[in-house]
């Protein structure tokens, strides 16, 4: 669906390249590229996904001298920035102890709980976690167990989104969750790396306060 025009007005981007989904549970043939089912919900107001080819936004960003943030004013929707083989065969959680990240995650794996029951998927986590954080460092390694086949759940003290990005290309992620607190930065990275040496064709990412 071509994404509304109040929508479309928040992003840097072309509004050709975004495309909008409104299905609460995204359905089992999604396919980021393609336009959504009419079994969705197209009545629900905001959309539960956008969703942006990963190639274009490479190219609209080394159109510009210095790599721009995709968002003007950052939402509330999630954004998939998707490669061409995009998949969900192998999911990185970035979970950083604060409830937004807790909350996004909860919201990506009812978003795609169709997609995931057979992927593998990693969480990493702060080294250190408050005494009042650990019990919600367990239930969301617990959902993301019960929703996948194989989880593991490590410890970095990460702060860069380019430590994710290494983690995810040297590890064979092909999907990067993490929140848009992030997404200047990720845009530097993207800009810099593009088809380098470090560079990999199979990670996408998902967005999301």
């Amino acid at each position: 669906m071509e994404l509304k025009t109040s929508y479309a007005q928040k992003f840097h981007l072309p509004s050709e390249y975004l495309k909008e989904f409104h299905c609460s549970v995204l359905e089992a043939g999604f396919w980021p590229a393609k336009k959504e089912s009419i079994s969705c919900d197209l009545t629900q107001e905001e959309p539960s996904l956008i969703s942006v080819d990963l190639h274009k936004v490479l190219d609209w960003l080394h159109g510009n001298e210095l790599p721009k943030p995709l968002e003007k004013e950052v939402c509330e929707i999630p954004v998939l920035l998707f490669v061409p083989d995009f998949s969900t065969a192998h999911l990185l959680f970035h979970y950083d102890g604060s409830p937004s990240s807790a909350s996004l995650i909860k919201h990506f794996i009812q978003l795609f709980k169709k997609q995931i029951s057979t992927s593998k998927a990693t969480i990493i986590s702060p080294c250190f976690i408050p005494k009042s954080k650990i019990k919600e460092e367990q239930e969301l390694i617990e959902l993301v167990s019960n929703s996948t086949r194989e989880t593991s759940f490590i410890k970095f003290n990460f702060s860069r989104i380019g430590d994710f990005w290494s983690y995810a290309v040297k590890h064979d992620c092909s999907l990067l969750v993490t929140t848009k607190s992030y997404q200047a930065d990720l845009a530097k990275v993207l800009f810099h790396f593009y088809k380098g040496s470090r560079w990999s064709d199979k990670l996408s990412f998902y967005l999301s306060l």
